[in-house]
């Protein structure tokens, strides 16, 4: 086993951890940065020509992106569940786009949304 595919088993590893051992906010915290890095991630392989690369990414980024909108209990948070809902819809569409056009500053606009959401989450006490 090479160097970097034992760094990628240790980090696998110390992730399933941190899942199993968070609380629901901890675990939404994650799932906001998982996003963010995605993003950069995409944005990188755009730059690099990487485009099969970025489409993976952008797709994953999509994936969490619904994980967070489906995470919303509407019953419970009213208006503020119902504006998320439309805003993680709206990122899911910019995303889209983004991968469909190689456009690098439709992920700047969701990385910047969701940077902001992200900023309010963890100002929440768990």
């Amino acid at each position: 086993m090479n160097a970097m595919a034992a760094m990628r088993q240790y980090q696998n590893v110390g992730l399933k951890v941190q899942v199993n051992e968070a609380d629901p906010h901890k675990l939404i915290q994650m799932l906001m940065q998982g996003g963010l890095d995605r993003i950069a991630q995409a944005k990188g392989a755009l730059e690099r020509g990487a485009l099969a690369e970025k489409g993976e990414l952008i797709s994953k980024a999509i994936g969490i992106v619904g994980g967070l909108r489906s995470a919303l209990d509407k019953s419970v948070g009213g208006e503020l569940a119902e504006n998320l809902d439309r805003l993680y819809d709206y990122m899911t569409m910019r995303l889209f786009e983004a991968s469909r056009g190689n456009d690098a500053a439709k992920l700047d606009e969701v990385a910047g949304l969701l940077r902001e959401v992200k900023s309010g989450w963890d100002a929440i006490a768990p």
